[in-house]
């Protein structure tokens, strides 16, 4: 919990002589987001290959004021995006101290709120409430409630002797709760319709009714969703009075460039051992290459997230080598690309009448991507005497359990190796681990040109 800074004011009176009036947070929002386009700071932390594409979107719907819905597939990072809205709102904001809802104290919209403002009059408590606060995000899930998100009349106010009438015996849901902030719904499709019929004041009208009887609320929020463009699960859809009140309807996608989908990789994944950059560039096509597959079921789509978890999995592997051999630093090498297709299958969703043949997809995918990458960072290079020393009489075994010094060990000095190392950003000076990486990629680029033979069992490999 971040502290609140001590010369804020702290009641209405010393609130309104310091200029603090009230300001809708949408105008809030298109305040801070001009400020920050005018000094060229950057507000979307952490998302990475929308620049040109979804973020100015955003920016626009942002600035119209507007209510928005991220249409896109699983994985494209729509929660992360909303979640960054939250950065524009202003770092502190005044509260009425101990009121349910945020309520400005000059702009008190409940009963309470309204009472106690003309109780205390200027010596009204105000307490500050962080961005980090106004911020509210529901997963929409088939067992939410009109309660959950609206309010309902709470038995306990009731039994203190209130009437059913009495509009503070309402117990208030997840949206008048983050008034004068952000509220996030996260696959909106899923919501039952009866639900979805319950924002449609909120977003209209900005009152809420619960149980009969309709309590006037202006409330200020802006309310963001997001939703799968094609409902690939068959759980629900956006009803068209709802999709029609949201102001903007933006469409998200998966990183449109390799660069951009190795940065996400970088950005995200939590790397246990060294994955060079050539061996994430190998994942981050055949990602690509996943969501072109006719295997594939492009309906449900390939996650960012298979990407990280891809790289996660190669790195625990050359992590599992060097445990077990004793090798450092741990170092993946492209043997250790075999453990994505057995680990992560589970995370596509293949098209009907591709059973039994899985396996073999993904193995074609990830060598063509093995392949396209090998031609980008080796092309033009001569590996003619690595091939020619190999077939002389020096076959090299690589596998789960053997160590890089093996590797360097079965070959002759060779200067294209050491071209090999520099194409591929390693150093004559780095450890024997980072060199035979390079130098297993430059094999199994020959294996894959067909250059060389490649006799794999059991974890083990032999190029001859």
């Amino acid at each position: 919990m971040v502290d609140v800074p001590a010369h804020l004011p702290t009641t209405a009176g010393a609130l309104r002589a310091a200029g603090y009036l009230p300001r809708g947070v949408k105008s809030e929002i298109r305040e801070n987001l001009l400020a920050c386009l005018g000094s060229g700071s950057v507000p979307w932390q952490g998302i990475v290959g929308f620049d040109r594409t979804v973020v100015p979107q955003l920016e626009r719907a942002l600035l119209a004021g507007h209510d928005v819905v991220l249409l896109g597939e699983r994985g494209q990072g729509k929660t992360r995006l909303l979640r960054t809205v939250a950065g524009l709102l202003d770092e502190w904001t005044p509260v009425i101290a101990g009121a349910e809802l945020g309520e400005h104290p000059l702009d008190p919209i409940s009963p309470a709120g309204r009472r106690s403002a003309a109780e205390f009059g200027d010596d009204l408590p105000v307490a500050w409430r962080h961005r980090s606060q106004r911020y509210a995000e529901k997963l929409a899930t088939p067992d939410t409630s009109v309660g959950d998100l609206i309010g309902d009349v709470d038995p306990v106010k009731v039994a203190e002797g209130r009437s059913l009438g009495d509009p503070e015996t309402i117990h208030f849901g997840l949206v008048p709760r983050a008034h004068r902030g952000i509220v996030a719904i996260n696959e909106l499709p899923d919501l039952a319709e009866r639900i979805q019929v319950a924002l449609l004041n909120v977003m209209e009208e900005r009152d809420i009714q619960v149980r009969g009887y309709t309590l006037r609320l202006p409330l200020d929020v802006l309310l963001v969703a997001t939703a799968n463009p094609e409902d690939y699960t068959n759980r629900g859809r956006i009803i068209t009075p709802l999709k029609d009140r949201f102001g903007a309807e933006i469409r998200t996608h998966y990183p449109l460039s390799v660069e951009a989908e190795m940065a996400l990789v970088r950005q995200e994944a939590e790397l246990v051992a060294e994955v060079g950059d050539s061996l994430i560039e190998v994942i981050a096509r055949f990602v690509r290459h996943l969501r072109e597959s006719s295997a594939i079921d492009q309906r449900s789509g390939v996650s960012a997230r298979f990407a990280v978890a891809a790289a996660e999995t190669v790195a625990a592997a050359a992590l599992h080598r060097a445990a077990v051999t004793g090798e450092h630093p741990a170092v993946a090498r492209p043997i250790d690309l075999e453990s994505v297709s057995g680990v992560l299958r589970g995370k596509l969703e293949f098209e009907s009448g591709e059973e039994g043949r899985e396996q073999e997809h993904l193995t074609h995918l990830l060598r063509s991507a093995f392949a396209e990458t090998a031609r980008a960072r080796l092309g033009g290079l001569d590996l003619r005497p690595l091939a020619e020393a190999v077939d002389a009489g020096y076959p090299v075994t690589t596998g789960e359990r053997v160590l890089g010094e093996e590797i360097l060990a079965a070959l002759p000095e060779l200067p294209v190796l050491h071209e090999v190392a520099g194409r591929l950003g390693v150093g004559a000076a780095d450890p024997p681990p980072r060199i035979a990486s390079a130098v297993e990629f430059a094999l199994e680029s020959l294996y894959l040109a067909r250059r060389l033979a490649k006799d794999a069992t059991d974890g083990t490999a032999v190029y001859g």
